[in-house]
């Protein structure tokens, strides 16, 4: 398990064999905000993020960790932060919405190429959203769900990403608005019948920031969010693993 500082450029390496933490190389820069993606050969992609200067970058590096090196790849077609990649069924990378310059959120999306390296942009999403929920379903379409609105509004609309001919179409609506990273983690976990378990994060409520207990389930094949048991207590900024 690959852990990058957010606030910097440092990292280090988990091995589950030993329960040992090593420092690893750094980024090659520092960057805040970014995504980060396991790819199909164990190479990890890192993409976009703001710098110390409050700069949103196009800029993406790849680390190795059979050279233990970061390696420049190609930019980004638009700057992007508070946005999250997702790995696609033939190994490439979508990445979409987040903030391009502060306080804009965009809907533009991309492809990241493995392979070659470099981004073809696709179909932009119908709304612009940051924060966002993205989860790749056993169909091999992205789910992306909820997030901040370029009018800073929480969201509860969804959409659909089709990796076959690139466009997004509108899907059920979350019960509950909830965001991914921004002020309060939420999660949207991939389950074993294939359905979808968003839980917990914060919502917008009387001009305060309220923090979630609800959860809610995502049927693929209705397309329809469903409330399930909440959590015992309301919780942001937390994991959570399907298997």
């Amino acid at each position: 398990m690959l852990v990058i500082d957010p606030a910097g450029a440092s990292a280090e390496i988990y091995d589950p064999a030993t329960g040992v933490w090593t420092a690893t190389a750094g980024l090659r820069i520092a960057r805040f905000s970014f995504s980060t993606t396991l790819l199909a050969d164990g190479r990890v992609l890192v993409a976009g993020g703001w710098n110390s200067q409050s700069d949103y970058l196009t800029s993406a590096e790849v680390y190795n960790p059979q050279t233990d090196t970061w390696t420049p790849t190609g930019a980004m077609n638009h700057p992007r932060g508070h946005h999250i990649g997702t790995l696609l069924p033939n190994g490439n990378v979508l990445v979409t919405g987040g903030i391009d310059v502060f306080t804009s959120v965009t809907a533009t999306a991309e492809v990241y190429n493995s392979d070659t390296g470099a981004w073809t942009l696709t179909g932009p999403l119908s709304s612009g959203r940051s924060d966002y929920l993205s989860t790749l379903l056993p169909n091999g379409k992205v789910l992306v769900a909820g997030g901040f609105s370029a009018h800073g509004l929480y969201l509860t609309n969804c959409e659909l990403y089709d990796p076959n001919s690139g466009k997004w179409t509108n899907t059920g609506p979350l019960n509950v608005a909830r965001t991914a990273t921004r002020t309060g983690h939420s999660t949207a976990t991939l389950l074993p019948d294939g359905k979808v378990l968003a839980a917990g994060g914060n919502v917008y409520q009387e001009n305060a920031n309220g923090t979630l207990a609800s959860a809610e389930l995502f049927d693929p094949a209705s397309g329809t969010w469903t409330l399930t048991d909440s959590l015992p207590g309301p919780r942001s900024d937390h994991t959570l693993w399907g298997g």
